[in-house]
């Protein structure tokens, strides 16, 4: 066996509709089909793959984050840098850039409305 790409991130939150909002308008991810689980949740989709799967918990949007993630980040790989960062920057989104010569890669670090940390790696040497 060997592993060649992550399948999906699953992260429950309190802020369902926030963050399918936040995922759509700042990553550009879509919703789509989701089995009939007896749960609220949705996935995200980038083209055919749902990459993001949130699952809606019951309580106060802060409630977890007294516990500190064991998950630093995840990452996707992209094409379009200045269009992303333009889009950040017309959200007014908080966000780092680096430039990480050594791999031909700059990485656009990202959180969303959990305080997840997210970062998108666009190629430079193409």
């Amino acid at each position: 066996m060997q592993i060649h790409q992550l399948n999906h991130v699953n992260l429950r939150t309190t802020q369902l509709d926030t963050m399918i909002s936040w995922y759509e308008d700042v990553l550009g991810l879509t919703s789509g089909p989701r089995p009939d689980f007896p749960f609220p949740g949705a996935w995200l989709y980038a083209g055919d793959t749902a990459f993001v799967h949130l699952v809606g918990l019951d309580g106060d949007a802060g409630t977890g984050s007294e516990v500190e993630l064991k998950l630093e980040h995840f990452a996707f790989s992209a094409t379009g840098a200045e269009e992303f960062e333009e889009r950040l920057r017309q959200r007014g989104e908080t966000y780092r850039k680096s430039e990480l010569a050594a791999l031909n890669l700059v990485a656009i670090n990202v959180w969303d409305p959990d305080g997840n940390h997210i970062h998108v790696d666009f190629r430079t040497n193409v």
